[in-house]
Parts: C-alpha cells; sequence; structure tokens
C-alpha cells in the first residue's frame, strides 16, 4: 500500500471465503520471497474459486482485475497460511473489506504488510456488485460507495495502516526503532 487512502474497483464474494479458495494447497511450495515466486503467487490468487465464479486474475497481465475485495463474515478462514495474503497483495489487491475476519488471516495481513484488513460495522457485500468503485478512508474509517453520498463506518484502523505502509510487522518495528536495520 503506497499512501493511506484506498480507491478501486470491488469484486464480491460471500460469507466463510477460507484460504484454500484463496490459494489453493498445491501452490503452498511457491517461495514469495523470490520476484518470480511473489508474480507467480499473484497470477493464482483466487484460484480456488469455483470455475463458474466471475474471472478474479487477467490471465494476459496475472494481476487481478480488481483492487479491494467485499466479503461477508470470517473472511480468510481455514489454515493458517501466510501465503493467501501474499497471494492476494501480489495479485495487485489492496484492501479486503468484511464483516469479520479469521483471526489468523487478519493477523497474516498485517505481518505481511500485503493487504489492509477492514471490518466493516455494516455489510457491504449484498449492496455492491462486483465491478463497481469504492473509496476507503482510513483517516475517517469511512467507505465511500459508489454513490458517493453513503458513507459506512469501518472499525477503526488505527495505526493498522501505518504497518501495512511500512511492508509489515518487522518493516514497521525497524522504521519506528524498536528494532534495528
Amino acid at each position: 500500500m503506497k499512501n493511506k487512502y484506498i480507491k478501486g474497483q470491488v469484486y464480491i464474494l460471500e460469507n466463510d471465503i477460507n484460504t484454500d479458495q484463496i490459494l489453493t494447497a498445491e501452490f503452498m511450495k511457491i517461495n514469495p520471497a523470490t520476484k518470480e515466486g511473489y508474480e507467480e503467487l499473484g497470477s493464482l490468487a483466487m484460484s480456488g474459486l469455483s470455475d463458474n465464479s466471475v474471472p478474479f486474475i487477467n490471465k494476459d497481465t496475472g494481476k487481478s482485475y480488481y483492487q479491494i475485495i467485499i466479503a461477508g463474515t470470517n473472511f480468510g478462514c481455514g489454515s493458517s497460511r501466510e501465503h493467501a495474503p501474499i497471494a492476494l497483495g501480489a495479485s495487485g489487491i489492496r484492501a479486503v473489506i468484511a464483516d469479520s475476519f479469521a483471526r489468523i488471516f487478519f493477523r497474516n495481513c498485517i505481518s505481511t504488510g500485503e493487504i489492509l484488513p477492514v471490518q466493516t460495522t455494516k455489510s457491504l457485500y449484498k449492496l455492491i456488485k462486483t465491478g463497481d468503485t469504492i473509496e476507503i478512508n482510513p483517516d475517517t474509517n469511512e467507505i465511500i460507495l459508489p454513490d458517493k453520498k453513503t458513507r459506512v463506518q469501518s472499525k477503526d484502523l488505527g495505526s493498522l495502516v501505518d504497518i501495512i505502509n511500512a511492508g509489515g510487522m518487522f518493516e514497521y518495528a525497524r522504521k519506528i526503532n524498536k528494532i534495528p536495520y
């Protein structure tokens, strides 16, 4: 995430999206620490969705058509995998907005610095359609819907934005001089 304010097209999912849907287990052997591995993981994001789902990845670019995912409850449930938020971030996703997150997935988003996990105070996944453009303003904890008038509060993001912008927990700790470079 290069700045606090996020604007982009959304991809809509429902409840209980698990890490096998985000990135199937067969791709866990890919090393995200290499440029090639990171890009490959991005091109495989949401590979576990059904074949009749709206396409998520542009096959020509290997990146997502979208910048934001909106989902219901329990996003990221299932196996604990750092590869899942890394794949989403590598695909071009900047934030996931959900009613609730699986605890470990939420922490992995922050630890890796890949995507901003935004928890809403009002369910959005039935109000917006895939392809709509929304805005997230972390300074005011607001999500601005496509009509540009409706604003939905998110839970307070606090220093999460700074951690994501720094590149994850370790980079943030270095930035604030808690651990040496």
